[in-house]
């Protein structure tokens, strides 16, 4: 059996496929308190003492990161260089606040310790660490009482020898993080405030997969931000690779199931409980390696995928100067929306409960009761606030949410060059079938799919995802590429046996400060950047020198894929039910997926699933195709 979690803010996800390939699926309400104790009571649901392997989604590194509850961090870098992650690139996120509130940070002053050491930018050695000045830092570190090191020194990327010494130093009573092993590549501070993350949140994913691994006896592999999944020994010493963890794994389900259907240019669009995740892919996910998470940079591959605070259970409110907002608080799985029986605050669920388009006697298969009644409560606040009533101010909280993801989709596709209009819009998590019709009517995108296991779709992905290893160098200034190409594939080969080998390169015109990610190609290296650089930027000039910055490997290693029958046809005439849609009332018919067949239906209809539920607006029709996808395309 192969089983795949996905932990999301409101529901676990699991997925299954046993071993005759036949795929079932079920969620339970997450514990933010206890999280692996939701994952040992789904695996003994779906495997009892079956040994399974598990491919897991984590959000114990994200929520560490983001509630600032890591371990005690000390930073260990260069004597002078101390204040690196406080100084940053002094870039100003609210250009016009003059007095803006300053932002936590993971690593306190005094646990920024300096190290009298230098490496220059050629590698070149000029001090190494002397050993009484290792021995004081050990027992200033003692003193502290850190949990956790991050050990980053200037220019370690190109030479590790002073921070290997410093790690030796220290070996025995801390996590200890390398910048060499974490991040090897240039800029300082990216690669400090990569390492510092993978120090902070590191002992919590330790104790986390440990626990998990002791107490639920399966192989458990972790779902990593690249779109490809890693052993949970490697996710122990590499845990800032799992940040974006869950919304990889719906990127990779979102493509496959649209590649099944026929389709190539995705825009995936992932509504939970409590985050919208979008990412364009074309043919292959997206990349990037340079990410932020709460003002944080982190620089290793992951998938470009942006994120906005719009889910199912984002709360609703009236500021201060009386206008209505959506998020990006939520009510999370405890106390949940109102709607579930012991939350009070208004929700996205709820305003799709008040109008109808989630009935609570199908929700979760009928497993998991609804309370109309409270819902409607929780709206009529913000209707009094508004002066409205309780529908105008349920559908006024469905359109505040649409046009924050109306934002983010514009954000990966039109502000980057692509016309989303070329691409098919891939729906799914709990929610994102209610407004997918709605976001391509004000995008014009011709279609949408809302794949088959919609509610689960991110722990399939992680089930056809590949298990992957990145491994990077940086180049700038130096000769011997092909040399050095040749080093992190033995690396790789060691690591990842039986895996195919990608080669990529970090590569910019001379005097840019930023680079493009692009394939690389031995003969002509420059052809390839100069192509992406005109798709991106809207020109190139192929007559200028170019610079490789950093050289990347990725090893990909397959794993079996789940075969999906198709759906059984189901007889009988659909229920029907009274809905607002589109601006008014209409009483509309509501199927079950197996009951669509081949054939057009034309909207406004509702599409229940186990855990989630389509609404075709009217102008749209509907189909399900052989691979059990719905198909809905302007009428």
């Amino acid at each position: 059996m192969r089983i795949g979690v996905d932990t999301g803010g409101t529901f676990t996800d699991f997925l299954v496929v046993d071993d005759q390939g036949r795929i079932s699926s079920f969620k339970l309400r997450s514990n933010p308190k206890t999280p692996a104790s939701v994952i040992l009571e789904g695996l003994e649901r779906a495997a009892g003492r079956r040994r399974s392997e598990v491919v897991h989604g984590s959000t114990v590194a994200t929520n560490a990161l983001l509630e600032r509850k890591g371990a005690r961090t000390a930073l260990v870098t260069t004597r002078g260089f101390e204040d690196i992650v406080f100084i940053g690139r002094q870039n100003r996120r609210e250009l016009y606040n003059l007095t803006p509130l300053p932002r936590p940070h993971l690593v306190d002053r005094q646990l920024c310790l300096g190290v009298a050491e230098r490496t220059f930018h050629d590698g070149s050695v000029a001090r190494r660490p002397g050993r009484e000045d290792l021995k004081r830092l050990r027992e200033r570190l003692a003193r502290h009482r850190v949990r956790s090191v991050a050990v980053c020194f200037l220019h370690s990327y190109r030479n590790p020898a002073n921070e290997q010494l410093a790690l030796a130093a220290l070996a025995g009573d801390w996590y200890l993080c390398g910048s060499h092993e974490v991040s090897p590549e240039f800029r300082e501070y990216e690669r400090a405030s990569t390492t510092l993350i993978n120090a902070y949140v590191g002992p919590l994913m330790d104790a986390y997969l440990s626990e998990l691994e002791k107490s639920s006896r399966h192989p458990i592999a972790v779902m990593q931000s690249n779109g490809g999944s890693l052993t949970a020994a490697e996710a122990r010493r590499h845990a800032v690779r799992t940040v974006l963890s869950g919304p990889a794994g719906g990127v990779v389900g979102a493509l496959e199931m649209a590649r099944r259907s026929g389709f190539e240019r995705v825009l995936s669009f992932d509504m939970g409980g409590t985050s919208t995740d979008v990412s364009l892919s074309e043919g292959v996910p997206r990349a990037t390696t340079e990410a932020y998470i709460d003002g944080f940079p982190i620089r290793v591959p992951m998938l470009d995928i942006h994120t906005v605070g719009a889910g199912g259970g984002s709360i609703a409110r009236v500021d201060e100067g009386g206008l209505l907002r959506v998020g990006p608080q939520s009510a999370g799985a405890d106390p949940g929306p109102a709607c579930y029986g012991a939350g009070t605050e208004p929700t996205v669920t709820d305003a799709h409960v008040v109008l109808g388009r989630i009935d609570a006697a199908q929700f979760l298969g009928g497993a998991m009761p609804i309370d109309p009644a409270r819902a409607a409560r929780a709206i009529d606040r913000v209707g009094r606030t508004l002066g409205v009533d309780r529908v105008a101010a349920a559908a006024g909280i469905l359109r505040v949410a649409n046009a924050n993801m109306n934002r983010a989709i514009r954000a990966v596709s039109v502000e980057r060059g692509y016309d989303p209009r070329r691409f098919v819009l891939v729906a799914f998590g709990g929610c994102g079938g209610l407004h997918a019709c709605e976001l391509a009517a004000e995008l014009s995108i011709p279609t949408v799919l809302v794949p088959r296991y919609a509610e689960g779709l991110s722990a399939l992905g992680m089930l056809l995802a590949d298990s992957v290893g990145d491994y990077a160098a940086g180049v700038l200034g130096s000769t011997g590429i092909e040399a050095k190409f040749r080093e992190l594939e033995r690396r790789a080969r060691a690591e990842c046996r039986g895996a195919t080998l990608e080669r990529h390169a970090d590569i910019r015109y001379g005097g840019q400060s930023y680079e493009l990610t692009v394939d690389w190609n031995r003969a002509d290296p420059a052809a390839a950047f100069h192509r992406e650089h005109h798709r991106t930027y809207g020109y190139s000039d192929p007559t200028r020198p170019v610079e490789v910055v950093t050289i990347r490997v990725r090893a990909r290693k397959s794993h079996p894929k789940p075969v999906l029958a198709a759906i059984p046809a189901e007889s009988g005439r659909p229920a029907r039910r009274r809905v607002y849609v589109q601006g008014r009332w209409s009483v509309v018919p509501v199927y079950r997926r197996g009951q669509l067949g081949r054939r057009r239906h034309r909207g406004p209809l509702l599409v229940v699933d186990y855990g989630s539920t389509t609404l075709i607006s009217n102008g749209w029709k509907a189909r399900v195709d052989g691979c059990g996808n719905i198909i809905v395309s302007r009428s």
